[in-house]
């Protein structure tokens, strides 16, 4: 069984790319993930992986999240090898996902949390008292 759920923010803005003659969308990034435990310094360390997402969830992740941004993947580890220039063998990990989930509702275009904006003035003075005596239970 190949599965891994991890939970982490954005180090970087989406990648988005077509597959030629496919026409399949793909989204890279990556997430920093920080470790349960604490090292010997007392302070916990991060863990930083690729993610790889695919089709319509590809196309909402470079609308929707960018740097900072909190999310969960749902997806498997994929190890890929591929020659460098020199022609040496590379292996490289991600996580290719196959759901990915929002945790937060950062706004993409200034990457600030969303304020809250009431609509009219709240007066708790202005409330009425209730009557304990009117309440049903």
């Amino acid at each position: 069984m190949n599965q891994v759920i991890l939970i982490g923010r954005l180090t970087r803005d989406v990648e988005l790319k077509y597959i030629q003659g496919r026409g399949m969308a793909v989204a890279q990034f990556a997430i920093a993930v920080e470790r349960e435990f604490t090292g010997k310094d007392g302070k916990k360390e991060t863990d930083f992986i690729d993610i790889q997402v695919w089709g319509k969830s590809a196309e909402n992740c470079a609308n929707y999240i960018c740097k900072g941004s909190l999310i969960a993947v749902n997806g498997a580890i994929r190890i890929e090898t591929y020659k460098n220039k020199d022609g040496e063998n590379r292996k490289t990990t991600k996580i290719n996902t196959s759901r990915v989930q929002f945790l937060d509702s950062r706004n993409k275009t200034n990457n600030q949390e969303p304020q809250f904006e009431p609509q009219g003035a709240l007066d708790p003075n202005g409330w009425d008292a209730i009557n304990d005596n009117d309440i049903p239970f």
